[in-house]
């Protein structure tokens, strides 16, 4: 796929992964619109990338969606890619009564229904522009689990499983449907967990990862999978009880928690 001279809308723009895609695309002659949930961010955001356009929107709320929807229809008809990339991560001990009903299932408003219903209701518009794509952004952990991140790791399965489909659905489409697992990457997705439960994983870059993410696009590369989250797929098809063991080793401290 030609990666310039398109119209981009990007979720969950104004940090980390998102805020780095705004700031490539924008860079090799893309018109860039992005979201976020606050005004002030995404204001900071836009001050900072100069020529992205921005909007509010929350990806977990239906009735903004159908907003951006409308502003998008009028002021940027010719989108024809959008890459769902606003997503929450939470550290959750599943032996604790911590959360609500809503807080224990909010990072599947966000990171599963939010782009469920972003493709739905984008797909009529981008189905009427050449040279459409679809980016979901999941997560290496989408191949197997964090387990001190149970919800955020279902999640992320969830929507690559979606993403599959998807892909097969549309393939009588000019709508391609591509997929970016992104491994441990150094965004304050991450700041709430502690150095003993990151041990051993190393982080890659925003910037290094958005290159991978772009040079896979160019060459139709649709299950794009840099660095260490290439290693989590192969291991979860061909060791996948060492690697989950592996991945296990956090839930150490959670336990010993429990016990006291």
């Amino acid at each position: 796929m030609n990666i310039n001279g398109n119209t981009i809308l990007i979720t969950g723009g104004t940090s980390g992964i998102g805020f780095e895609m705004a700031k490539q695309l924008l860079a090799l002659g893309n018109t860039v619109v992005i979201t976020g949930r606050s005004e002030e961010r995404l204001a900071v955001a836009k001050a900072e990338l100069g020529a992205a356009h921005t909007i509010v929107c929350d990806a977990a709320n239906p009735d903004d969606i159908q907003r951006l929807h409308k502003h998008m229809t009028l002021n940027f008809p010719n989108l024809n890619m959008l890459i769902n990339n606003a997503g929450i991560m939470h550290k959750i001990n599943l032996q604790n009564h911590d959360y609500d009903a809503h807080g224990l299932t909010q990072e599947i408003d966000t990171n599963v229904k939010g782009p469920i219903w972003l493709c739905d209701t984008f797909l009529p518009l981008l189905k009427r522009n050449r040279h459409a794509a679809i980016v979901n952004v999941t997560s290496g952990l989408a191949f197997v689990p964090l387990p001190i991140s149970p919800i955020y790791c279902a999640t992320k399965a969830a929507l690559h499983f979606y993403s599959l489909s998807l892909r097969e659905q549309l393939r009588n489409t000019n709508v391609q449907v591509f997929e970016l697992a992104p491994p441990a990457t150094q965004t304050t997705l991450v700041d709430t967990f502690d150095t003993e439960e990151m041990k051993g994983i190393s982080f890659m870059s925003t910037e290094d990862l958005v290159k991978s993410f772009i040079q896979g696009v160019e060459r139709n590369v649709y299950e794009i999978c840099p660095g260490q989250s290439a290693q989590l797929r192969f291991m979860s098809r061909f060791f996948p009880k060492f690697i989950l063991k592996q991945l296990s080793i956090s839930v150490d401290g959670m336990h010993q928690k429990a016990v006291k």
